[in-house]
């Protein structure tokens, strides 16, 4: 066996290799990433001796409406140039997209929201992204605090990825505060929300067509250095 072409096996036994790595990344990133950040922020909050909070997927959907209201732009999340969707925007868009009566809506308390290019599963997300200061502790800790949803989305299926959590004093427990009607959760896509039984989607394809070029540069190299020496 000439040396070109035992390169060319050892590569294409690499290239198998990463590819399934990817695929179980892939399975990885499709579980459901909101309801880990919740369960992370639950983690949390008994570390500090404070109750759990409820899981609202209607909450969390209108956590993804929100996201969805910068129409994928990062720049517009914090900052001096940050900005923020209209408080009408709730009971005018959020939650009739979420099919959830205005009249279902509780206060919002407070509310969590990031942006970066790169995509990190949820412990990353919360410690990295979402919880960076004493603000954000305060809101994190927060004792009148009874529900919580979480939300993801990647922009056109990748970067940038937004992550946005909202916290309630709504009844706990309750099946009346952001209820969607019928009770059945809504699926709205792109992106995931919490507490809906529901797997992410829109949040790893960037990850999957990163892998594709790498492994066609990787294999056009090789076929080039075995065929050229």
């Amino acid at each position: 066996m000439t040396k070109a072409l035992r390169f060319l096996l050892l590569t294409l036994l690499f290239i198998y290799a990463a590819a399934t790595g990817s695929a179980d990344t892939q399975l990885k990133v499709t579980d459901n990433p909101a309801d880990k950040l919740v369960a992370v922020i639950n983690e949390n909050r008994t570390a500090h001796k404070l109750p759990t909070l409820y899981d609202n997927p209607g909450l969390a959907c209108i956590a993804l409406q929100y996201i969805k209201a910068y129409e994928g732009d990062c720049g517009a999340v914090g900052g001096s140039k940050g900005k923020k969707p209209p408080e009408s925007e709730f009971a005018e868009t959020f939650a009739p997209n979420c099919g959830i009566e205005a009249s279902a809506l509780a206060p919002i308390t407070g509310r969590f929201l990031g942006c970066q290019s790169k995509y990190v599963h949820a412990p990353e997300a919360f410690s990295e992204i979402l919880v960076r200061n004493q603000k954000s502790l305060d809101i994190l800790y927060g004792k009148n605090d009874t529900q919580v949803g979480a939300a993801l989305m990647g922009t056109d299926g990748g970067s940038p990825y937004f992550w946005c959590v909202l916290f309630s004093s709504g009844k706990p427990n309750s099946n009346t505060s952001f209820a969607f009607e019928g009770g059945v959760a809504k699926t709205t896509r792109p992106g995931c929300y919490s507490g809906a039984n529901d797997e992410c989607s829109g949040a790893h394809d960037w990850s999957q067509l990163n892998g594709i070029w790498l492994f066609a540069t990787t294999l056009l190299i090789s076929l080039e250095f075995a065929f050229s020496s």
